[in-house]
């Protein structure tokens, strides 16, 4: 039986556009039981819903990623995603949050696009892939009002905001950093997550783990990620799958 579950892909991007199709064909042959695909805008949720329709280990989410609200929230953009949430595949509202890395983006619309979007969860009884980058402080604030279903996606926080992550009932995502040299921090915070709270992801094409650093990243490398969390774990590989896979089949009611 497989055993990866990536729990956050954008196999959208247009990094996969020139083998695509041939790599999603392939990867059950390697390893990869199920696929969560992230979405980034409310156009990018209709190519994810095509591609779950057309390969049954994917599945969808629609939600619009922070990056991309440039002058407020369009007015119909609750209502569109309510009705893209209806798709059968879809199983999540993401991936929504919170962006301050880069100058110029207007934190209010954001903070207004998360609490619409996480509001929206509520409504429809749907888990959150929550995005949080340079932004651990507002996310937090948010998240505790919410108190959402779901998970934070691409971990990147310290040991005690994972504990406050847990403490609300989510989940915690890890990506190929956990191979990186200077992963200590997440590492750390690997180390205060129940095994029930764990799910790995790859958030390809990016985050490749080592020995694929640099490069385009797939759901089939998860294996490497796996490797580094069971040493921390005191696990072997073949566990850390098999918990990961359960957990994240949990999250997103699969």
């Amino acid at each position: 039986m497989n055993k990866i579950f990536d729990t956050h892909a954008h196999y959208t991007d247009s990094a996969f556009d020139a083998d695509r199709d041939a790599l999603l064909a392939s990867l059950p042959e390697k390893n990869v039981a199920l696929v969560m695909q992230a979405c980034t805008d409310l156009q990018d949720a209709l190519a994810i819903q095509q591609l779950a329709d057309k390969y049954d280990y994917l599945y969808a989410s629609a939600g619009i990623h922070p990056e991309n609200i440039s002058e407020g929230i369009p007015e119909d953009a609750p209502d569109r995603l309510r009705v893209l949430a209806q798709h059968k595949k879809v199983r999540a509202i993401g991936e929504i949050g919170l962006d301050y890395h880069y100058e110029g983006y207007d934190r209010n619309a954001q903070i207004a696009l998360f609490r619409m979007q996480l509001q929206l969860a509520k409504e429809l009884s749907l888990p959150v892939i929550v995005h949080s980058r340079d932004a651990t402080a507002d996310c937090m604030e948010i998240l505790r009002e919410f108190r959402p279903e779901g998970v934070m996606h691409c971990f990147s926080g310290s040991a005690e905001t994972a504990k406050e992550v847990i403490a609300l009932g989510m989940y915690i995502g890890f990506t190929g950093v956990l191979t990186f040299k200077n992963a200590k921090k997440a590492l750390r915070a690997l180390e205060v997550i129940p095994k029930d709270k764990l799910v790995l992801e790859t958030d390809c094409p990016y985050m490749a783990p080592v020995p694929y650093r640099g490069k385009r990243c797939d759901s089939s490398m998860i294996i490497h990620t796996a490797e580094a969390a069971a040493q921390v774990m005191g696990l072997d590989t073949e566990e850390v799958l098999r918990l990961t896979l359960e957990n994240g089949r949990r999250l997103y009611h699969i």
